[in-house]
């Protein structure tokens, strides 16, 4: 086997007793991360629902189920809303460099 195979099987091993409560193996990582208000981003950057949509590839329909509470932006999303919040030129220029 090689060394690479060795560390995945290594590093698979110490996650699971990790999550078995051996908390001598490995390390758990937690973002916190603040709530994010998705209509103010939108509203900020001076864009319609559907020009929000279309330009940061999110369905409308999520979209408003973000902005009205009825779902809450998690994980990766909440993270690329925070990108986006932050830096939107280069979340645009990133997302039309992949075209």
């Amino acid at each position: 086997m090689s060394k690479a195979g060795k560390e995945i099987i290594t590093g698979a091993q110490e996650a699971l007793a990790y999550l078995k409560g051996d908390k001598t193996k490995g390390r758990a990582y937690k973002v916190r991360a603040r709530n994010i208000d998705v209509k103010a981003i939108r509203e900020k950057l001076d864009m319609t629902q559907e020009v929000f949509s279309e330009t940061f590839a999110i369905p409308v329909s999520t979209l408003k189920k973000w902005e009205t509470n009825n779902r809450v932006p998690e994980g990766p999303a909440k993270a690329y809303l925070m990108v986006i919040d932050k830096s939107p030129r280069a979340v645009k220029k990133a997302l039309r460099s992949t075209v």
